[in-house]
């Protein structure tokens, strides 16, 4: 159990400020320290348990520092929750290979065993960099697919990296397994997605929604034992479920997603996207860095059942 163990009203001098910085200065500790035990909920808040540090304090706000038992921390339910593949680290990035099932970062409902948890138990400098309970993560993946993604150690890092995918110039390749055959085997898919009036879970395309871009090209196409598609889909933008819902509004959901698409004919029982390509500048050197993320076994599985090689995208 979580036991208050001081009590701290804000003075005049911190109001405005944010919750872990106040923290940090209050206490001595670092700030990483403070994030993680914002993150962890070991912060209560005016008689309420918080888990960002972001919020701004007014004067007069009463918190209570409590403790987080060490054999739940975050950090170790991390470890053994949340595996992922190391494919590049340096002062400046880490270049992760996520799996299925894991969340990228803190939100409604996933609290913590994110891979932000995980990264930050690794190189607790990330805790630091970005906004609060997404240390280091610049851009994400959902939790059903897999692949590719790069995080930022540092804070110009950081800077760097989101510059690069505002200005669209990271380039980011996914596999995809669609239900149905495109009318063309290259193709363009430009509308803009919002946040689904109806569900507000999902995302829809909206006439007053984001601008949203994904290019695609066809490479293989399957009849059994279902009619299908292998696609590269190459993301000019970076919505949130982009892939998942363009694909679905031109006639080719994906497999495995349930949201959006249809079922698989295998049972993977998650939606056949992959993050197979990642390349950026590197924020310190300016030099161009490429990564592949190796098709995962459930993915190569579900090719294999189709009739076709997992090595086919390699061979592109």
């Amino acid at each position: 159990m979580i036991k208050p163990l001081r009590r701290i009203e804000i003075p005049e001098s911190l109001g405005g400020e944010r919750l872990d910085r106040a923290l940090s200065l209050l206490t001595g500790e670092s700030r990483s320290s403070t994030a993680r035990l914002v993150s962890e909920g070991g912060v209560i808040v005016d008689g309420e348990r918080v888990r960002t540090g972001s919020q701004r304090l007014h004067p007069g706000t009463v918190i209570e520092l409590a403790e987080v038992p060490a054999a739940a921390t975050a950090a170790q339910r991390t470890t053994l929750q949340a595996p992922f593949e190391i494919l590049h680290a340096d002062d400046d990035v880490v270049v992760v290979n996520k799996p299925s099932g894991v969340v990228t970062h803190q939100g409604s409902g996933h609290l913590d065993g994110t891979l932000a948890d995980a990264l930050a138990a690794r190189y607790p400098e990330m805790a630091q960099v970005g906004e609060p309970g997404r240390g280091g993560i610049v851009h994400r993946l959902d939790r059903g697919t897999s692949g590719v993604l790069v995080c930022a150690r540092s804070a110009t890092a950081y800077d760097s990296l989101v510059s690069q995918i505002s200005k669209r110039v990271v380039r980011r390749v996914y596999a995809a397994l669609a239900r149905g055959v495109a009318a063309s085997p290259t193709g363009t898919v430009d509308a803009p997605i919002g946040r689904d009036p109806a569900k507000r879970t999902m995302m829809a395309i909206r006439a007053d929604g984001r601008p949203a871009r994904t290019h695609y090209r066809v490479v293989e196409t399957f009849d059994h034992p279902a009619e299908a598609s292998l696609l590269r889909c190459g993301l000019e933008t970076g919505r949130t479920h982009q892939i998942r819902v363009h694909l679905a509004s031109i006639g080719l959901p994906l497999l495995g997603d349930l949201a959006y698409g249809v079922a698989d004919p295998f049972g993977i029982g998650r939606p056949l996207l992959h993050a197979h390509e990642l390349a950026f500048r590197h924020p310190s050197a300016g030099t161009e860095m490429s990564f592949e993320a190796p098709i995962p076994e459930d993915f190569a599985e579900a090719l294999r059942g189709f009739g076709s090689d997992p090595g086919v995208l390699a061979a592109r």
